[in-house]
């Protein structure tokens, strides 16, 4: 049986449990702060765990809320989700997500929470909370991932092969790795590495954070092959690697490791000990739902959809993240998003921003949460 993380390896102020019969699940939860007091929904994205918010939780508890960080739908020690290849991927599609934080709540018995913060796919989560039901998510902040709006409501197509022809025919041949995550081999690429779960995370990490000093992003043309293949290879891949190829040779010194303050061995080990364990096919199931098209005709349902409660976008200045999609972080601020209170990209902070600057991160959470 899966137990909850225990309070040694927890920060002061956070403690977990399980929480059966949410949706199919038993979900492993997070906490900070007094039942009773606001709550605040933070979700977390690939491949993180709920461990990802440790910096910030306890700031949000100290400032009065009710913190909540679940594992999501295939990851960490929440169970109840199939990681096969072969399985049926329609519990992991976005809607179904959805459900799983508002089961969540209705077993915790928090009729709403204040707000509900994503990052990275967990900002996808957060978005289709915000736009399906204000009600219960009264107000949204997403991270490193602009959310464009719903899709259109004619009739869904996959996503466009054309692409990844064009991408393969570069001088130096490309990939798209939502395409890459999306095969059967790259569970066991990264899974049984050659440097193992370890130090392929170490890489992984340091390659997309602010640390990796050639992250410097802008904004893209557009969706096309020459476009897409300015980016760093973690996102357009050369077309023979593996991710753990693709950034094995990005491994920090040492020294660097040493002087990572937000990223510690010892925080570093939480991750990989639970890769180890479950490998990565759990995470991956959501990006073969987006590359296949699961569930997108229940996103259309929502075409034109606009989220209207207040709302705040938060990154690191190195993310690529804020540009992958071209267009997207444009459109959240002008059409999507209709009270945008903010849109703060934070010097020397790359894609993990609410580790990499967790102070800047609280203290801007903390004043969206207490400005009406």
């Amino acid at each position: 049986m899966i137990e909850p993380f225990g309070p040694d390896i927890l920060p002061a102020g956070i403690r977990a449990r399980m929480v059966p019969e949410v949706n199919g699940l038993t979900v492993h939860l997070l906490e900070a702060g007094d039942p009773g007091r606001p709550a605040v929904l933070l979700l977390h994205g690939f491949p993180e765990l709920a461990w990802s918010w440790r910096k910030v939780m306890p700031g949000l508890a100290a400032a009065g809320f009710h913190v909540l960080a679940p594992d999501l739908r295939g990851y960490g020690r929440t169970t109840g989700w199939d990681a096969a290849y072969d399985t049926d991927l329609r519990p992991f599609r976005l809607t179904n997500e959805v459900l799983d934080q508002l089961c969540l709540l209705a077993r915790l018995d928090i009729p709403h929470v204040q707000a509900v913060v994503g990052h990275d796919y967990g900002a996808s989560v957060a978005a289709w909370c915000a736009l399906t039901r204000p009600d219960v998510f009264r107000a949204m902040t997403i991270m490193s991932a602009p959310f464009g709006g719903p899709p259109a409501a004619t009739a869904p197509a996959l996503p466009d092969p054309a692409i990844h022809r064009a991408l393969a025919l570069l001088d130096r041949p490309r990939k798209h790795y939502h395409w890459y995550y999306s095969t059967r081999e790259a569970n066991g690429d990264m899974w049984n590495c050659t440097q193992g779960v370890h130090r392929f995370l170490r890489a992984y990490y340091h390659h997309k954070s602010g640390d990796w000093k050639d992250n410097k992003p802008f904004r893209l043309a557009g969706w096309t092959a020459e476009a897409l293949a300015q980016m760093p290879t973690y996102y357009i891949m050369d077309h023979d690697r593996t991710m753990a190829e693709t950034v094995a040779p990005e491994m920090p010194t040492p020294a660097d490791i040493a002087a990572c303050t937000w990223l510690t061995e010892t925080e570093l080990r939480i991750y990989s000990s639970e890769y180890e364990r479950t490998g990565f096919q759990g995470g991956l199931q959501h990006y073969r739902c987006r590359t296949a098209g699961v569930g997108a005709a229940d996103l259309a349902l929502f075409s034109g959809r606009r989220i209207e409660q207040k709302s705040m976008f938060v990154a690191g200045r190195s993310d690529w993240g804020i540009y992958q999609a071209p267009g997207a972080i444009e459109k959240m601020q002008e059409t999507v998003c209709t009270s945008m209170a903010g849109c703060h990209l934070l010097q020397g902070a790359g894609h993990w921003v609410q580790q990499e600057s967790a102070e800047t991160v609280t203290a801007l959470l903390c004043e969206f949460l207490k400005t009406p």
